[in-house]
């Protein structure tokens, strides 16, 4: 049983599990190394997530998993290789999830390729978790629900049953236990098209919402 704070809320280490598998296939080069406010994309997450205090930041690499890694270089995290990218983000997922240790009491899945999430952020997420215990925190761009999302343990199970359908499944059949954070509309833009990456380039040095 996970420990209560004393908020009643869990109180077990929160892991951070980035996924940073996928072929960047409709951007044509890989999105991951692509440098925002002299930053790769994949570091930018990573670090992000360490600022928020997650532990340990599991980075699920995949396609050209030694660069992706490169990237990484001094950063506080583990990284694992999904052997099965190609088979969509919920492997990764699951991948992730076996490597979350024991005493973790949720993990927050986190896409690398959404620059504009901060730090803060994913404190707000594990504060939300910590101050009731909600199996499911997620996260609301007006109507759209996107990552980073958080899954207490007892749902790891679940997603690991999704299989393709993965955590909008999970979300779909635990939405009523779910806490929800609302962002604005523009910090879940994600890096899928060369025009993304341009119009970020042109929002950056700030980089959208502050650390």
């Amino acid at each position: 049983m996970e420990a209560e704070d004393l908020a009643g809320g869990p109180s077990g280490p929160v892991a951070g599990v980035i996924l940073a598998a996928g072929s960047s296939s409709r951007l044509g080069v890989n999105k991951l190394l692509i440098e925002l406010d002299g930053e790769t994309v994949v570091r930018r997450a990573a670090r992000r997530a360490l600022e928020a205090g997650l532990s340990p930041v599991i980075v699920v690499l995949g396609f050209e998993a030694r660069r992706v890694a490169a990237a990484l270089e001094g950063l506080a995290v583990e990284t694992v290789v999904n052997r099965r990218h190609d088979e969509g983000m919920h492997a990764s997922v699951e991948v992730g999830l076996e490597r979350v240790p024991a005493e973790c009491a949720a993990a927050v899945v986190i896409l690398a390729d959404m620059p504009l999430v901060t730090a803060g952020m994913l404190d707000q997420i594990v504060a939300r978790f910590r101050s009731g215990g909600p199996p499911l925190v997620i996260s609301l761009y007006g109507e759209v629900q996107a990552p980073p999302t958080l899954y207490s343990r007892a749902l790891f199970p679940a997603l690991a049953a999704a299989g393709a359908g993965g955590g909008r499944q999970v979300v779909g059949d635990h939405r009523e236990q779910a806490a929800a954070l609302h962002w604005p509309n523009t910090v879940g833009a994600d890096l899928d098209l060369p025009e993304d990456v341009a119009r970020l380039r042109q929002e950056l040095p700030s980089g959208g919402p502050a650390s």
